[in-house]
């Protein structure tokens, strides 16, 4: 079973991983954003708000609310609308998950799809897909970002977990 200290890391490496991605667009000159360099991915700013609005959109029925349509990628026209949106709801999203415990993550949360269809789901299934989801158009946008010559480096989590703490070697070495 998922427990609350494995969520609190996820989101702290998904936090990191996504704040990668997003200090790396902002090298690119502003109308790399609405390029599309790789055939099928589309361009990285339609990637990166695609992603936000999912997250947006699943975090907003942790709290209760079940949105009918995604953000408009009118409504987010620049990397800076992106990042500023990105970075309140990485707030309310860690606010949601502070304090959960075993019970809450089990319980089932009722809401409705963008078409208005009723389903049920544990809140941890919704925080994983929420997470996983993150990690796999992240993956796209790092893709992308290397196609334009700014390769946001590595985003495996492994790597998160040393940048977090520096690595003792073993006695003798």
């Amino acid at each position: 079973m998922i427990t609350p200290e494995y969520l609190r890391v996820l989101f702290d490496y998904h936090a990191w991983a996504t704040t990668r991605v997003l200090e790396t667009a902002a090298r690119l000159d502003p109308a790399d954003l609405d390029t599309a360099p790789l055939a099928g991915l589309g361009s990285l700013r339609h990637i990166l708000v695609h992603a936000l609005s999912a997250e947006w959109v699943w975090r907003s029925r942790l709290g209760g609310v079940s949105p009918r349509a995604h953000l408009a990628p009118a409504d987010l026209p620049t990397l800076a609308a992106i990042r500023t949106r990105w970075a309140g709801e990485e707030v309310v999203l860690r606010s949601l998950i502070t304090g959960l415990d075993a019970a809450a993550l089990a319980e089932n949360l009722v809401y409705q799809t963008l078409g208005g269809q009723a389903q049920v789901t544990p809140r941890w299934q919704i925080l994983v897909h929420l997470a996983n989801h993150g990690t796999q158009h992240r993956s796209e946008a790092a893709a992308l970002l290397t196609a334009l010559g700014h390769s946001p480096g590595d985003l495996d989590l492994i790597v998160f977990f040393r940048a977090q703490v520096a690595p003792t070697p073993p006695a003798g070495v």
